[in-house]
């Protein structure tokens, strides 16, 4: 009967299940177990151990290996700061049990005067994040310190697992803290929550598919870059803040940092979809020049948008010497 229900939760034909099915099944049973029970560890234990997940991937992968490589000499840092990025890109996987499940850790702050000031003034802020350093905690903590003035809402993509979802959902709503999905209603939602002059967090170097994005430079290379972002900061005369979270050595916690966007198109962001999607893209980049060691180089930045016809995707790598 156990074996059965094993089975039943993660199988819709038990009776038919084939043996590599049925390898599958158990799994989606164990990973949330093996979830929780990481998030109960020190997070310098978890840290040590993303150490050595991000080698061992770096080991194995010739082609992880190659991204990383090309992405970071791309921007002009060289395999040094390359092969720094690989425990940290570990250290972002083992810490996610922690972070959305367990006790709080240590946070700290660099610009916290900013959002006190976009409150005061009464405006909505919209926080802009690279792939760098431990993006989920910056929600977190502004959602922890502002979120009875000021609730956050994060733009986010479920994932495909239905166990993580279920814990994502969970982790991420939290007092003062909302998400909402990668959806013409996720969009609908940010906007509203601007105009309520609310906060609004998203990641503007996530590839969006295509027809939502344009192409910009980004490192001195095209990539194809979200007009949402470029969207929401015009919308309801919302401040634009720029903010990361540094990982700490030794497992010690984060730092959270923010810093003003300052567009180079008189003083705002241009209404030029292009342009502004480059301004954008500047700004990211200065983030990522603080610590380039903890940016996430294996992310596909300069790959071709979802939904691009196979010919013209084609077309789309030649033009971008992939």
């Amino acid at each position: 009967m156990a074996r059965r229900g094993v089975l039943a939760a993660g199988c819709h034909d038990p009776p038919n299940c084939g043996n590599r099915c049925r390898f599958f099944c158990v799994l989606t049973v164990l990973y949330p177990f093996l979830f929780k029970s990481l998030s109960r560890l020190p997070l310098p234990v978890l840290h040590a151990l993303g150490w050595l997940l991000g080698w061992l991937g770096f080991l194995l992968s010739s082609r992880y290996r190659r991204k990383l490589y090309v992405h970071a000499e791309q921007a002009g840092f060289g395999r040094t700061v390359a092969r720094a990025s690989v425990a940290e890109a570990g250290k972002m996987v083992t810490e996610m049990p922690r972070l959305w499940l367990g006790d709080p850790v240590h946070l700290e702050w660099d610009g916290r005067e900013l959002i006190e000031q976009a409150i005061a003034e009464g405006n909505g802020v919209l926080f802009l994040t690279p792939h760098l350093g431990c993006f989920e905690v910056t929600a977190q903590l502004v959602a922890q310190e502002f979120g009875d003035r000021m609730p956050v809402t994060v733009l986010y993509r479920p994932a495909r697992q239905p166990w993580l979802r279920d814990i994502m959902e969970r982790a991420r709503n939290r007092p003062g803290l909302a998400t909402a999905p990668t959806t013409l209603a996720g969009v609908k939602q940010l906007i509203k929550a601007l105009k309520l002059r609310q906060g609004v967090g998203l990641l503007p170097d996530q590839v969006p598919p295509e027809g939502q994005g344009v192409w910009a430079p980004f490192f001195g290379r095209d990539a194809y870059t979200m007009t949402l972002s470029a969207r929401l900061a015009l919308t309801g005369g919302a401040r634009v803040l720029l903010i990361w979270g540094e990982r700490l050595s030794w497992g010690r916690g984060y730092c959270v940092h923010l810093r003003p966007f300052r567009p180079s198109t008189a003083g705002q962001l241009s209404a030029d979809p292009v342009a502004a999607a480059g301004e954008i893209n500047e700004a990211m980049e200065s983030l990522v020049r603080e610590c380039p060691a903890q940016y996430l180089w294996s992310y596909d930045r300069y790959k071709a948008p979802a939904g691009l016809s196979h010919s013209a995707r084609l077309e789309a790598e030649r033009a971008q010497g992939a």
